[in-house]
């Protein structure tokens, strides 16, 4: 790899995540290790720029307002950058239908043969590379970012979501 697009690789990603403790809140334990671990997994490898901005690295901060996800993105000396809302509502569906193929999987695991297994994790897989795709074309106006990184940022959507 060249120096210079180390050093965009550098540039182009998150170094912190936080969420709002006011409009996300808390939870039981095992949906806060959810969030860590997603959080975990996002940090440890990600490609993400706001369009038209690679001086970072960047720091997320998530809250919820009404039926919206905000981004707020500034870098990772706190500079602000931008904050752009994204409504939650395409992703309802997909999220519902998620955790019921998750719910359906994690079941199976006990006792339905590998078969069945196999075929419920490529659907849990499927909805999740398919929250990935529309998550991506929502914020491709505003936000790069790459495949994987959309699916790490699916995850922890779906963690926000989940009640435990």
């Amino acid at each position: 790899m060249t120096r210079s697009k180390q050093a965009s690789d550098k540039s182009r990603r998150l170094v912190a995540v936080t969420l709002d403790e006011n409009s996300i809140g808390r939870s039981n334990p095992d949906v806060e290790h959810e969030r860590a671990v997603a959080i975990y997994d996002l940090l440890e490898e990600n490609s993400f720029a706001p369009n038209g901005d690679e001086d970072g690295p960047f720091a997320l901060h998530l809250s919820i307002t009404g039926s919206r996800l905000v981004f707020d993105i500034k870098r990772a000396d706190g500079a602000p950058v931008m904050a752009h809302l994204l409504s939650l509502s395409p992703l309802r569906r997909i999220v519902k239908d998620y955790f019921t193929v998750c719910d359906s999987y994690y079941a199976a695991i006990r006792t339905a043969t590998p078969d069945r297994i196999e075929a419920l994790d490529m659907g849990r897989r499927a909805l999740h590379d398919e929250g990935s795709g529309i998550l991506m074309e929502r914020l491709k106006r505003k936000v790069s970012i790459d495949f994987d990184t959309a699916r790490r940022l699916f995850t922890l959507i779906c963690v926000l979501h989940w009640k435990g």
